[in-house]
């Protein structure tokens, strides 16, 4: 672990510790050490250590809206921890992990639950009406489509670089699939902090990468 990874491991801890409802449970650190080591993982470009900070930044900006803040904090820690950019099921396999380690790490059964539901709401990014945690991890997870305009091109760089193995006709089509997908959605943001900031951003940028990727 380096430096940059303390006060990711300070965030851990607080999130666990609050999760845990102030009963005493095992060591947070090796938790931290295991979670960091797979977010640090060669194959990755853009779901990297950095992607795991700006959701958490974004989960703080969107925290007031969260029933549970803190099992979303969580959930975006376990999101991409399982990431093998070949395979499908990468947020299953992040949801059991979390069912796995965060009761043998003291977290109730309730939360462990809740924060395995939120990892699997990320295959779609479509919650339910209502379900605010829902909200604040999927917007806080989809937060990058409204990034400054170079910063988006940094991040759709990065993905391409994820998806090396892929040849480009089929990389654009299935690219141009998942952005027409998201244009579909009658909102991209579901909390009111996403809708107002960061809707209007976000269609420009994807329709920006469209029209790039027809040419």
């Amino acid at each position: 672990m380096t430096d940059t990874d303390d006060p990711l491991r300070d965030r851990w801890q607080e999130a666990l510790t609050r999760a845990r409802g102030g009963a005493p449970g095992p060591d947070p650190a090796p938790y931290a050490d295991n979670l960091l080591a797979r977010w640090a993982e060669p194959q990755r470009r853009y779901h990297t250590t950095a992607h795991l900070v700006a959701v958490l930044d974004h989960i703080d900006t969107l925290a007031g809206y969260a029933a549970d803040p803190d099992a979303v904090r969580l959930a975006a820690w376990f999101h991409d921890a399982v990431y093998r950019p070949d395979r499908s099921e990468n947020e299953e396999r992040s949801a059991a992990l979390a069912e796995r380690a965060l009761p043998e790490a003291g977290v109730p059964d309730g939360v462990t639950a809740e924060v395995a539901r939120l990892v699997r709401l990320t295959v779609t990014h479509d919650p339910a009406a209502g379900d605010t945690d829902g909200e604040v991890l999927c917007d806080a997870d989809l937060a990058i489509l409204a990034a400054a305009p170079r910063e988006y091109a940094a991040y759709a760089a990065q993905v391409r670089e994820e998806y090396g193995f892929v040849p480009d006709d089929a990389f654009r089509e299935g690219r141009a699939t998942v952005l027409r997908q998201l244009l579909g959605l009658p909102r991209l943001f579901r909390t009111p902090y996403g809708a107002e900031h960061w809707e209007p951003r976000a269609r420009q940028n994807l329709m920006t990468e469209l029209e790039l990727l027809s040419h």
